[in-house]
């Protein structure tokens, strides 16, 4: 089987010793092996393809992955052009292989083994050419890719609709659309020993800090993992504080906002084969902001983010201060208000805290279940279920009224900030909890906690409540609320280290 390569492939020197090639680390030329054990490494994988066929009078052979190559390209551009060419009887055999004869836009000559395996798994070509020590890589990548379109969780009203997908190529080149700069740079590294997934960190050079990025990389220096195959399996190992229940990373699946996060001085790092971007450092107040602020008025970009965060205040707090009322400090409660609870409360078996629970988990499993299911079946199970259930709950006096209102509230305000769903749920289990044993004492001392909590936490060195308690007005220019866009002269403090007046301010 493909004797004939041993001849040519093998150097005049004497015979060394070779590794298995079922081995890790192989022999570092592929004179040792030769093409026999080039295909060995593919045995029992019916999805590699290896063809022979003479250039005039010399052997060639080509192999690449079914599936992964452009079929027209390898015909067209590699095989075609060689069966017909006529090879020099002198000169550079690998310059006219690849200047005259093969028209691919890249490629590459090899003489390592694993670097060979490392771009036919990608989708490239290798061609192995009679009187060439080593063979050659041609770009024939041909992957099938998701079409552009807008994230279903990073809706808008006004703005673009375009999102990323799966291919990092297509989504670096939205962000260089938007970022049409030579400052703008993109960094590629391999991550994972099997997978050899490719990560791409990008900033902007004149505006990043530069303790950030050498951070990023020193931490993703660290990372020895088999296989990555999102962001999330990064983010976990390189995050801050890992054990909290908020993410010290941001993430979003839209490229403006990428492209934004950037013109901040900020880094981003994308994995090949996902469409999330992961940007840094991250705020916790970054939580209530939205890419549809900045396209619209400042007026009602501001009253929606005061609407967002009194919403999440509201959601971990409203079971636990009706919980507290109705049970400990019954009275702060109106006497009419305490008798009609107490009305609706008769014949209920269970207690308020355990009435909570169950409400709160109800409604828990609805939106669960709903996010799963297809969009049409999905909002018509929440709305029917949290009908039905309610309503029959109510009349087998299960659960009382009231409980049924508080949790409806609970679980709508805590719509309106979904990336901290997770975080929401454990809070507000936590705070009924400390009402039911302190009442509203309990409830202040968590949040006291998790103020401190928030205050103690950093991401890459910046401190995580950064702009939330802002000391003077330029502080709070794009914060609890988002000022007009002439007011925003500078942009955020101890995020971009250069050039940090963004623009000159003057109205026109």
């Amino acid at each position: 089987m493909l004797k004939w390569f041993f001849k040519f492939f093998r150097k005049k020197k004497p015979e060394a010793q070779t590794a298995s090639p079922q081995e890790a680390k192989k022999s570092a030329e592929l004179a040792a092996c030769g093409i026999e054990e080039f295909a060995k490494l593919f045995d029992n994988d019916d999805t590699f393809v290896s063809k022979q066929f003479l250039c005039e009078k010399k052997q060639c052979c080509i192999a690449y992955l079914n599936g992964m190559v452009n079929n027209e390209v390898v015909d067209f551009h590699i095989l075609q052009p060689l069966m017909k060419a006529d090879p020099p009887k002198e000169g550079d055999l690998s310059t006219w292989l690849t200047e005259t004869i093969v028209s691919v836009n890249e490629s590459e000559h090899h003489t390592d083994l694993n670097e060979m395996v490392d771009h036919i798994v990608v989708g490239d070509t290798v061609l192995f050419f009679e009187g060439i020590e080593g063979a050659f890589s041609f770009n024939t990548k041909l992957w099938i890719t998701r079409a552009v379109s807008e994230p279903d969780n990073e809706k808008v009203l006004k703005g673009p609709r375009e999102g990323f997908n799966e291919s990092l190529i297509i989504n670096t080149t939205m962000i260089r659309r938007r970022l049409r700069t030579a400052d703008l740079k993109f960094c590629f590294r391999k991550i994972g020993r099997r997978t050899k997934s490719t990560v791409c960190i990008m900033y902007l050079q004149g505006l990043v800090n530069q303790s950030v990025l050498d951070e990023l990389n020193h931490r993703l220096d660290k990372v020895d993992i088999d296989g990555v195959l999102g962001t999330n399996y990064l983010e976990e190992q390189i995050s801050d504080s890992p054990w909290s229940l908020f993410n010290t990373l941001g993430n979003t699946e839209r490229p403006d906002v990428v492209a934004a996060k950037l013109l901040e001085g900020r880094v981003a790092f994308m994995v090949d084969g996902t469409p999330t971007a992961v940007t840094l450092p991250s705020l916790f107040i970054e939580y209530f902001q939205t890419n549809e602020d900045y396209y619209s008025n400042y007026i009602t970009a501001s009253i929606n983010r005061l609407i967002r965060i009194s919403g999440f205040l509201l959601t971990i707090t409203i079971p636990a201060v009706y919980l507290a009322l109705v049970t400990i400090h019954q009275e702060m409660v109106p006497h009419s208000l305490l008798h009609t609870i107490n009305s609706a409360r008769q014949a209920v078996p269970f207690p308020s805290f355990v009435e909570g629970l169950l409400m709160l988990l109800a409604f828990e499993v609805l939106r669960e279940s709903g996010a799963r299911l297809p969009s049409f079946l999905g909002q018509s199970l929440s709305i029917v279920g949290g009908l039905v259930i309610g309503q029959a709950a109510v009349q087998a006096r299960l659960i009382s009224a009231p409980v049924v209102i508080i949790a409806a509230f609970t679980g709508i305000t805590g719509l309106l900030v979904p990336r901290l769903a997770s975080a929401t749920l454990i809070l507000r289990v936590l705070f009924v909890v400390l009402s039911s044993l302190m009442g509203l004492y309990g409830l202040m001392l968590g949040l006291v906690g998790l103020l401190i909590h928030l205050s103690s936490i950093q991401s890459f060195g910046v401190p995580y409540m950064l702009g939330s308690m802002p000391m003077n007005l330029q502080d709070l220019k794009d914060t609890v609320i988002r000022a007009p866009w002439w007011y925003m002269i500078m942009r955020p403090r101890q995020i971009s280290a250069k050039d940090s007046v963004r623009q000159s301010g003057e109205k026109i």
